[in-house]
């Protein structure tokens, strides 16, 4: 079987989307919803144990981020972390500024997860101004298209790691030495980058930084944004003043634990891990060009520029949401692109900012492999692909 737990054959190629969760990590949480259930906020020895263990989460991924514990807040996920890392710190420059100040302006990319451009869009609609920094054709976005968009009156720069549909690997530590040198918040949505890439905050140059625990092998539903020490921003989730009064409601105790024990394995098998999915990437892509001559790479090539773990192809004349459902039925998971935007029949707008065409665009598949995958599934997984593609051209009558 090639995930943890799975309950079928299933060849699981979509763990972009997400992972599931590590058996260790599962180990280390359930006492958490049994016999150590207490209020982490409760004075009496349940809710102190409680309270301990997020002490103890808390120092173990500070550890990991290089800061400090004081300056992480836990959230529901990275949406709530991107959505207030946007949100909280144009609001607060908003209401710093003078009557006849321009109005706060924020510089992210066309590129982004949904979570940082809708929370963009919705602050231009506010009155707020946006730039959206468009990339290259691989699907990364320059340092110096960046800095051209920032304005005198710009309050926040927001940039992810890695692309979540290309796998493309972003500046952001050039990024952030610019934002820096011009006294700028940078944040940087660096949900798919933990597991394959470095996340000390000040190698990359990061004032806010999100993560999700469910893309590094551990539970849904709990995430977190690290918030520089003296960083401007207005907090929103108001309730009973857990987080040090950053984020009301009573904290996710086990998803919290959970989290930092998946984070430190994801830390300590980083580099195996890395090595372990460029290896079957390298081997899916090799067998699929020799399976189909036409097939088109979308995203950067040299593997120094991409996630270890992603491979996003279009298959000329071959609808991506028709060749996943046939998939599927053939046993092998995958994905068209964002998995927040399954069922949506709007293409890709990351592949649409690079400027594929539409037809591409629709016929694209992205297939992210992770630790339980075997080279027998990729030869396999090989094998159903290009029966797919070759049927579903017949079908249509492309050559």
């Amino acid at each position: 079987m090639s995930a943890i737990g799975a309950s079928d054959d299933t060849i699981y190629l979509d763990h972009a989307a997400t992972t599931p969760v590590d058996p260790d990590v599962l180990a280390v949480m359930l006492p958490y919803f049994s016999e150590r259930y207490g209020n982490p906020s409760s004075i009496y020895r349940l809710g102190q144990e409680a309270h301990a263990a997020l002490d103890q989460a808390r120092g173990s991924i500070a550890e990991i981020l290089g800061c400090s514990p004081a300056e992480l807040v836990f959230t529901s996920g990275a949406t709530e972390s991107d959505n207030l890392a946007l949100a909280g710190v144009a609001w607060q420059r908003q209401s710093s500024a003078g009557l006849n100040d321009a109005p706060p302006h924020i510089v992210t990319t066309a590129i982004e997860h949904h979570a940082v451009l809708h929370a963009a869009q919705l602050l231009e609609r506010r009155g707020f101004a946006v730039t959206f920094v468009l990339p290259d054709a691989d699907g990364v976005v320059s340092a110096d298209a960046v800095a051209a968009a920032i304005r005198p009156e710009t309050c926040l720069v927001s940039v992810m790691y890695a692309n979540n549909e290309t796998g493309a690997i972003q500046p952001v530590a050039e990024i952030g030495a610019i934002a820096r040198e011009r006294g700028i918040p940078f944040h940087i949505d660096a949900v798919q980058a933990a597991g394959f890439l470095p996340l000390r905050v000040d190698q990359i140059g990061a004032d806010l930084l999100s993560l999700t625990a469910h893309k590094f092998y551990g539970p849904k539903g709990v995430g977190l944004l690290f918030v520089r020490r003296g960083t401007p921003i207005e907090y929103q989730q108001r309730g009973g003043g857990q987080e040090d009064g950053r984020r009301g409601g009573t904290e996710n105790v086990p998803g919290i634990v959970g989290m930092a024990a998946a984070l430190e394995k994801a830390a300590w098998l980083r580099e195996a891990y890395s090595a372990h999915c460029a290896g079957l990437r390298d081997r899916l892509l090799d067998g699929l060009r020799e399976a189909i001559p036409d097939l088109i790479v979308n995203g950067p090539l040299g593997p120094e520029r991409r996630l270890p773990n992603n491979l996003n192809v279009a298959i000329p004349g071959v609808q991506g949401e028709t060749a996943l459902l046939s998939l599927d039925m053939e046993g092998v998971a995958a994905s068209a692109g964002s998995a927040c935007t399954t069922g949506n029949s709007e293409p890709s707008h990351v592949l649409r900012a690079m400027g594929l065409p539409e037809e591409l665009c629709r016929a694209s598949l992205r297939f992210t492999v992770g630790r339980d995958n075997t080279m027998n599934e990729i030869d396999e997984t090989i094998d159903i692909v290009s029966d797919v593609a070759a049927r579903i051209r017949g079908l249509a009558g492309v050559a």
